[in-house]
């Protein structure tokens, strides 16, 4: 099922349903395509709203998860959203952390998934010629425990970005940004109940990154999902949907 973007000033987003904002942060190579079963099942439930994060839209100097975490409070604050359940994957993990560290009056719940901001595998040391598409092919591969989930479309939308020089600069800008943005010294002020949900199989994150999350938050709780890799809505999305929902009810009573 395909959602209709909506534009409101100089944001873009998906709006789907009625209910508290279930808000979700998409990861540096994510599309909207990641949250469709997401999508599906909290729309009956909750204002699943999944705003589009400029990744490679932002001037240089501004393409940094500061930049992005800037990003998310205008949207924010110009749709006046309140009691948000803020979800992020990957770097949408770590914006939404940096967004509770700064902004916490707004969120009722943080949920993440695969999130940097502790430590994360990028991709590796060197970059791919531009062109190489079996070294894309590879590379998107390595999110999930299934490597068939790595479509061609997905292969060729990762690829499409790759293959143009200045996007790649601003990959590259956001992801040594994310190196450098170590939020380990600031996670214990986070009062903000948590939900932790991590792929067994992840080698970007990897579970060592899960726990010491669990660790560092306060008020958190830590599932593991079993053949699964850095990317659970999409590979397991019913189990992850299950997980979520059982957390979400708990933050209803």
């Amino acid at each position: 099922m395909s959602y209709e973007i909506k534009e409101d000033g100089k944001f873009k987003y998906i709006e789907e349903g009625v209910g508290e904002p279930l808000m979700l942060l998409h990861g540096l190579f994510g599309a909207l395509s990641n949250f469709k079963d997401l999508i599906e099942h909290f729309r009956h439930t909750h204002k699943v709203v999944v705003p589009l994060l400029p990744l490679l839209e932002l001037d240089l100097l501004h393409t940094s998860v500061g930049g992005l975490q800037k990003f998310v409070q205008r949207f924010i604050e110009h749709r006046d959203y309140k009691n948000i359940h803020l979800m992020g994957n990957s770097l949408g993990g770590h914006v939404a952390l940096v967004y509770v560290l700064k902004k916490p009056e707004r969120i009722k719940s943080l949920i993440l998934t695969g999130s940097s901001g502790l430590f994360e595998n990028g991709m590796g040391d060197s970059y791919p010629k531009r062109g190489d598409k079996e070294y894309i092919r590879n590379k998107t591969s390595l999110t999930f425990y299934n490597p068939a989930l790595a479509t061609d479309e997905l292969v060729d939308e990762v690829f499409e970005i790759t293959n143009n020089r200045m996007k790649v600069i601003k990959i590259i800008a956001l992801a040594k940004s994310a190196i450098r943005n170590n939020l380990g010294n600031e996670l214990n002020q986070i009062k903000t109940p948590t939900c932790l949900i991590w792929g067994k199989n992840d080698t970007i994150t990897p579970p060592f990154v899960g726990e010491e999350f669990h660790k560092l938050i306060p008020n958190s709780e830590l599932h593991f999902i079993d053949k699964c890799g850095h990317a659970p809505m999409m590979e397991v999305p019913e189990e992850f949907n299950r997980i979520l929902e059982e957390f979400l009810l708990k933050m209803k009573s």
